[in-house]
């Protein structure tokens, strides 16, 4: 199972990323866990400054903008091995 974090206070952008995360697990059909993170306290443990920010599998792939689909579906689908 892929673990997705979703990182930011509730930004537009922090929504757009999330509702992406659900829209390519769905699309792979990859059993995955979408969890959306707003305590910036733990925003620390990742060492993030700026949001959103994507964090899979402990990894964080980026922060402070959106990836591009094709790279979101690339980082799920390697953090699904």
């Amino acid at each position: 199972m892929v673990e997705i974090k979703v990182l930011g206070i509730g930004c537009p952008n922090c929504h757009k990323l999330e509702a992406m995360c659900h829209e390519v697990v769905n699309e792979l059909g990859i059993e995955a866990r979408i969890e959306r993170v707003t305590d910036m306290n733990q925003f620390m443990d990742y060492g993030v400054l700026l949001t959103p920010t994507l964090v899979i599998n402990n990894e964080v792939k980026v922060q402070g903008k959106l990836p591009l689909k094709p790279t979101l579906v690339n980082w799920i689908k390697q953090g699904d091995k």
